[in-house]
Order: structure tokens, then C-alpha cells, then sequence
């Protein structure tokens, strides 16, 4: 896998940092995995390979993944069958893999939900073409009515937030702990980044999260967050103060759903 390694201290994110899209690929052929690693993470994307539906359904419930290319023939296990739970369990993007003759693949692929299909043998440079169409188009289909709902993780500026594992990760892959009222204010935030909330606002959204969030604890709440993700809490540029109004995440967010 390619990725960062967890430490012990999260490091000061560098000015527009991003973090890669994170593309899973399941494929039997150990030469395939290798070539789709290899391009893909050559082309500014994050690349885990595995070899089966198991190793698949770890990734997915460790890691946050961005788009599955998917291999339907797979020696002793049904690909549509992990197709099919992929596609009940989320929206992410899924982009088959087939052989030439295998319409019949292709075609029962799509009803499942499958957003796209590539034939073997395939150009790296044409799945690359793909997959960034297929990112392009799951972020441009996010609206602002399910952004809690439905979303799966949040991005800013080298930082990520699981909304599933409820877990926080740093600019270089440290795990941080939060309270569960760090949590759900920091999802209220990222929910409606760059606009002005007030307390009541903020009281609103963290109780989508089941959050015991106080009127009188959201200061000392936002006190600790800053501690955690800003280069300097004493002059915080991602959770900045707006005198009388509330709060707002000065911060461009990407949304994974």
C-alpha cells in the first residue's frame, strides 16, 4: 500500500496542501495490480491493490476510499456479488474491469451499479482517463442536501476526517482522538465550510450526531479542536471568530461520499 506511515506528532500542513484521491483495485493477476499501482501512483493518486473480496472489504473498513476498479472475474468468488454490496453500502464510484468477449459482464455489471467499464488487455493511460472522469463526476454530484447524510469523509488542507470510523487523520497519517463533542462540532463545521454559524447552529448540526454539545461547552469545545489542527491556536486561520455573530471554517473542503 501506498500511503504515509502513523507517527506520534501531527506536523504543520504546508500552505494548499491536498490529500491524493485513494483509488482500491481488486484484481487476481498479481502483473495487473502491479501496473495499476505503479501508473496510478506515478499520476497523483493514492493506490491500494488486493486480491480478493476479503482484502477489499478490510481496506474499505479501515481506509477511506475514493473509487474501486473492480476485476468481475475472480477465481472462486462472484464479483458481481461484491459489486452488488459495494453498491447497497455506498455511492462509491466503481469501475469494472472485464475480458472482450464478456458482454454479459459488462452489461449485468451496469444494472448493479457499476459507473463504468474498461476491457482487458487496457491502456494505463486510458484508465487513468476514466478514473479521473469518474472522481470529477462523484464530487460535482454532491449537493448540499445530503452533505451529512451521506457523506463518507471529509478533506481540508491535508487533514481527513472518517465520518464511519469517526476517525481524524493528520497531514502525514497520525491518528488523533476526539471527544465525541470534537467530533460533531468538527463535522458541523466541515458540513458548511466558509459560512458564518452561530451557537445555535452549531448546537443544531452536532445533534445530527448524537453529540451531548452544550451552549456553554461549544467555546471550550472549539478551544481544544484548535489545539489540534491549527498550525497556531492562538491565531487560528482554519476555526476563525466572527465578533457577535459565531464562528467559520475558513478552509476550502472536499467532500467523499
Amino acid at each position: 500500500m501506498h500511503g504515509p506511515l502513523l507517527k506520534d506528532a501531527p506536523p504543520v500542513a504546508p500552505a494548499g496542501a491536498v490529500v491524493q484521491p485513494h483509488v482500491l483495485a481488486l484484481d487476481d493477476d498479481a502483473s495487473i495490480r502491479s501496473l495499476i499501482a505503479e501508473y496510478l501512483s506515478h499520476n497523483d493518486l493514492r493506490v491500494t491493490t488486493v486480491s480478493s473480496g476479503r482484502e477489499l472489504a478490510a481496506a474499505m473498513a479501515r481506509e477511506t476510499v475514493d473509487l474501486v476498479v473492480l476485476d468481475l472475474r475472480l477465481p472462486g468468488e462472484d464479483g458481481m456479488q461484491i459489486a452488488r454490496k459495494l453498491r447497497a453500502e455506498s455511492a462509491i464510484p466503481i469501475l469494472m474491469l472485464t475480458g472482450r468477449v464478456d458482454e454479459a459482464d459488462r452489461v449485468m455489471g451496469l444494472e448493479l451499479g457499476a459507473d463504468d467499464y474498461l476491457t482487458k488487455p487496457f491502456s494505463p493511460r486510458e484508465l487513468l482517463a476514466r478514473i479521473r472522469a469518474l472522481l470529477r463526476r462523484a464530487q460535482s454530484n454532491a449537493t448540499v442536501a445530503d452533505a451529512i447524510a451521506k457523506v463518507r469523509a471529509y478533506r481540508f488542507g491535508g487533514w481527513e476526517l472518517n465520518i464511519g470510523l469517526r476517525r481524524l487523520k493528520s497531514t502525514d497519517g497520525k491518528t488523533l482522538d476526539l471527544t465525541n463533542g470534537e467530533f460533531s462540532l468538527l463535522t458541523a463545521f466541515l458540513s458548511a465550510p466558509q459560512r458564518v454559524l452561530t451557537r445555535d447552529q452549531l448546537l443544531d448540526l452536532s445533534r445530527l450526531h448524537n453529540a451531548e454539545v452544550y451552549d456553554r461547552s461549544i467555546d471550550v469545545q472549539i478551544l481544544r479542536l484548535r489545539r489540534k489542527i491549527e498550525p497556531d491556536p492562538a491565531n487560528p486561520t482554519y476555526i476563525r471568530t466572527e465578533r457577535g455573530a459565531g464562528y467559520v471554517f475558513n478552509a476550502a473542503v472536499d467532500v467523499v461520499r
